[in-house]
């Protein structure tokens, strides 16, 4: 019987039975582990009823094995971007849990990593623990695990504010500060309210200037296949879209593209934008304007819909949002309704004040005011 602790990890046992060996951690107490030691002897002496191929599941596949089926199947199907982010954090994780199996990640070691990431901000840890519970549902829907360790695990509190959204003057005001190949990048996001990754893989086919639409391919949809939507063009889209097709080069298939050197082959290629962020911090500078980034010009066009009476509807597809919910958070205009409800407040409370202050009689009065 071997139980021990490795420091700054938890108590871990490891035996060996008939030739074959069996490891678990990481538990918090050595009490912990001899329970559970004792438990999985017991499980090998007293074996369960055999199951069907199909309900067994294999529990012995490395983390790092994990983390690597899971990178690549957001590859295949999402988008370049949350493939990205993820494999940042997955460097993280596998920094710590690279030497363990996936079956030996415990709840109590999760909770240790997102109470550390903490110290960066609630909103890292949450984003950290929400990325780790999709990676062992994965890990279940291919059956390496059978439980997910972060399952029963709380989000932090966070402190939310009012998300910006510029005024269109100050959108107005930094278009003006760009160059020409820029101004038509964020016009045709403000115009079409478009994600920057729909934009960046727009090509001259997707373009119907004769019908006077567009199609939009995103992969924000369950099962991450890639979405089309058709958005129809505004007359100022319309102009901008009609010049650069003039001036196109006709051997490029993509509307916005550029040449760089490719830190792979180390040759020039030539290819579509990934990323304009750091252009946007450079244009708000010079337009002496609050910085904000390419998507907020949705949520100021998701706003502008929904004060000028658009059907909450007309405005989820124009995003291409599948749930009406998602749609809602991009709405930062007072209603109407919430107007006209103030008013009628205002109203109510104004007659008994005015109740309450013309009765001379101290019982009345406050009889009044309790009612």
């Amino acid at each position: 019987m071997s139980v021990y602790l490795i420091k700054g990890k938890g108590y871990r046992y490891d035996f060996t039975l008939a030739g074959q060996r069996h490891t678990a951690a990481w538990f918090t107490t050595k009490r912990k582990a001899q329970a559970a030691q004792a438990e999985k002897r017991k499980e090998i002496n007293e074996p369960l009823p055999e199951k069907t191929h199909e309900t067994q599941t294999p529990t012995d596949t490395e983390f790092l094995e994990l983390v690597n089926r899971r990178l690549d199947h957001l590859k295949a199907y999402h988008s370049q971007k949350h493939y990205a982010d993820y494999r940042y954090l997955a460097r993280k994780w596998v920094e710590h849990w690279s030497e363990l199996k996936s079956c030996e990640i415990t709840p109590e070691m999760i909770e240790r990593y997102v109470l550390e990431r903490i110290r960066v901000s609630p909103l890292t840890a949450n984003k950290e623990l929400r990325s780790l519970r999709s990676l062992f549902n994965f890990a279940k829907g291919k059956k390496l695990v059978r439980e997910n360790p972060a399952d029963d695990l709380q989000f932090l509190p966070v402190e939310k504010k009012v998300k910006y959204v510029p005024p269109q003057l100050e959108i107005d005001r930094v278009i003006d500060q760009a160059d020409p190949d820029m101004k038509d990048y964020l016009w045709m996001i403000r115009e079409t309210l478009a994600r920057v990754s729909e934009i960046n893989r727009l090509t001259w086919e997707d373009v119907n200037l004769a019908e006077k639409y567009l199609i939009l391919y995103t992969r924000k949809k369950k099962g991450g296949s890639l979405t089309p939507r058709k958005v129809p063009m505004t007359e100022k889209l319309y102009a901008v879209l009609c010049q650069r097709h003039m001036d196109r080069d006709k051997t490029q298939p993509w509307l916005f593209w550029h040449a760089y050197w490719s830190n792979k082959t180390g040759e020039k290629q030539t290819g579509p934008y990934k990323s304009r962020r750091k252009k946007m911090r450079t244009l708000c500078r010079k337009a002496g304007v609050r910085y904000f980034c390419f998507h907020a010009l949705r949520h100021s066009g998701a706003s502008v819909m929904e004060s000028a009476n658009v059907p909450l509807g007309s405005i989820q597809r124009i995003l291409g949002h599948e749930n009406r919910s998602t749609t809602e958070i991009y709405l930062h205009s007072i209603g109407q309704a919430e107007r006209h409800a103030m008013v009628v407040f205002e109203e109510a409370r104004r007659k008994v004040t005015h109740r309450v202050t013309h009765n001379e009689n101290p019982g009345e009065q406050e009889l009044s005011v309790t009612h």
